[in-house]
């Protein structure tokens, strides 16, 4: 049973020949991290996202696991795991997608077209829904504070040491104490 292999090989491969940077996990084609830039004309634009990605042995044919580790506000995006709430990640993936089909289409249509009403981050929606402006303002001050590329860098130094953690201790971030709440 070679072929979820050599499609695993094929789509990283793919992924590491575009533009994307991309950061392998102890060697494996099936657990790296991407720089994904938020899409032009939307409040997430200039905003650069480390997302972790994992692929299950059975990949194409069981989705790939995606999440964001620094912090975004969006509805569909859980603010502290990172998790992505995402139909044709979820439930309705495709052997024919292939990982380009994530960072190219899905994930720059879930930012620009966000669904309030199926919300892994309920005060994203209800902040989209009552008052769009502010939801906006507030995409962009997530933006400035932990998606700029300082942002990005200084958790490059802070996390150098994180690269070496097991696949679980990489889901959560010991940064950002669960508690804390902007007002």
């Amino acid at each position: 049973m070679s072929s979820p292999k050599r499609r695993i090989e094929t789509d990283v491969m793919k992924l590491l020949m575009s533009d994307y940077e991309v950061t392998l996990v102890n060697g494996s084609m099936q657990e790296f991290y991407v720089r994904f830039k938020g899409p032009e004309e939307t409040p997430f634009q200039n905003g650069l996202w480390k997302v972790h990605v994992e692929l299950p042995d059975q990949y194409p044919y069981k989705s790939p696991s995606i999440g964001f580790m620094n912090r975004i506000f969006h509805p569909n995006i859980d603010e502290l795991s990172g998790s992505v709430c995402l139909d044709v990640i979820n439930q309705t993936w495709s052997p024919m997608f292939d990982m380009i089909n994530i960072f190219e289409v899905f994930l720059p249509q879930l930012l620009r077209y966000p669904n309030p009403t199926d919300p892994l981050n309920g005060e994203a929606a209800a902040l989209l829904m009552r008052e769009p402006k502010a939801y906006e303002n507030k995409v962009k001050d997530y933006v400035n504070k932990y998606a700029s590329a300082e942002a990005m860098e200084n958790d490059d130094d802070e996390s150098s040491d994180d690269e070496e953690m097991s696949s679980v201790g990489s889901y959560e971030s010991d940064e950002e104490p669960a508690g804390q709440m902007e007002v």
